[in-house]
């Protein structure tokens, strides 16, 4: 029985212009083999991306007006990959392999409410092993914003949100494909498998791929010899010929079969868990270099910040020393104009009282300022006046 089989890769920036060289087949010389490059006009696109995906990636921001800050390390697009081994496909033949992916990618524009617009490319290699879809979204969640506003956020984890995510997916994919009259059976369960989707190239690095593909070709089973009818002992013929047949032949076959399956589980499950521990060190490696990296671009801003402002204080330190240096020449010059309008002034008054004969010097200078309300000390007639502006403004 065939399975319907979908998988999901998370991928930073810096990951998915590889992707691109890859699904769009740019590369020259294939490092891949099992690309069939005399197969390749034989691929063909159900949405095409016009740029790379980094530029159709930046395009889209730009036209959708996305919000938020996207780091070195964060999730920008999901990889989806559908397929299902090639006797599925040669069962149902060229139309109908046709429509199988035409069905899977409206699968993914209906959900979660993805829509089309967030799907950036979807291409179906037709040169590579099984026929399979590669599709490249954008992980939009549709949310609201603290004023209760509709707004659209790129966020893997949320819209991958929940251990059993997958689980979901899958079991949505499969009713989806199997509605639309697919004859598949679900792919099994991770709790059955004990391992998390890989990679093409992570699966083929952890298992030694070409390796393993030279033995398999190479290995033989060798099942138990049948025993010669003419070496049953004579002393068995009582026995019916189908009882013999039974005990001689089909039962050590059964046997053997039985002890094999059993090996065969016992080697799976250990590949399974030895493939878990190297997927969960190659994530944690990546993660970790990404944390690195920021952090190394972040000392670097602080640095550079630091440097910026240490000018910038210097600049203002000598702005504002060279300022207060003026302003004390200033208030000096101030100070000896002052003292001299003084000085002149009780020169003056003095020279018109003996002019005038008016008499006492102080008489003079109280008469004048009671008349006119004003002092001669410029110090006093400042406080004095200083003074009657916080009465009017307290009344």
């Amino acid at each position: 029985m065939s399975y319907a089989i979908v998988r999901n890769e998370k991928l930073t920036r810096d990951r998915i212009n590889g992707k691109c060289t890859h699904n769009d087949r740019k590369a020259k010389n294939h490092s891949n083999k099992d690309i069939d490059p005399t197969r390749t006009h034989l691929n063909y696109y159900i949405k095409k991306n016009e740029y790379t995906y980094t530029k159709e990636f930046d395009k889209y921001i730009k036209e959708n007006n996305i919000e938020g800050h996207i780091r070195s390390n964060s999730i920008v697009m999901c990889q989806m990959i559908f397929t299902s081994d090639q006797g599925f496909f040669d069962r149902i033949g060229e139309e109908e392999t046709k429509r199988y992916f035409e069905e899977c990618y409206k699968f993914i524009c209906n959900y979660k409410n993805l829509g089309e617009k967030n799907i950036i490319a979807a291409v179906v290699h037709l040169d590579e092993g099984a026929p399979h879809l590669h599709l490249m979204f954008v992980p939009i969640v549709h949310a609201k914003d603290k004023e209760g506003k509709n707004i659209d956020k790129i966020c893997a984890r949320d819209f991958w949100k929940g251990r059993d995510s997958y689980r979901k997916l899958q079991d949505a994919y499969f009713n989806h494909i199997k509605s639309k009259g697919f004859d598949l059976e679900r792919g099994m369960f991770i709790e059955d498998t004990g391992r998390k989707h890989y990679t093409i190239e992570e699966y083929k690095k952890i298992t030694n791929y070409d390796n393993t593909k030279k033995i398999l070709s190479e290995m033989k089973l060798e099942l138990p010899s049948t025993p010669d009818i003419t070496d049953i002992k004579l002393n068995r013929l009582s026995k019916k010929r189908d009882e013999k047949i039974l005990e001689e032949i089909i039962k050590p076959k059964d046997d053997l079969i039985k002890e094999l399956y059993k090996d065969n589980l016992s080697l799976h499950k250990e590949l399974s868990k030895q493939s878990k521990v190297i997927d969960e060190a190659q994530k944690y490696q990546k993660e970790r270099d990404a944390i690195l990296a920021d952090n190394k671009a972040l000392h670097n801003q602080v640095e550079n910040i630091k440097t910026e402002y240490k000018e910038k204080e210097f600049d203002i330190e000598w702005k504002y020393k060279s300022k207060i240096k003026s302003l004390e020449k200033e208030n000096n010059h101030l100070h000896k104009v002052v003292d001299k309008f003084k000085e002149t002034i009780g020169k003056f008054i003095k020279w018109i009282c003996k002019k005038f004969d008016i008499g006492a010097e102080d008489n003079l200078i109280k008469d004048f300022e009671r008349e006119n309300n004003i002092s001669l000390d410029a110090e006093k007639q400042v406080n004095n006046e200083e003074r009657e502006k916080e009465w009017e403004y307290e009344r």
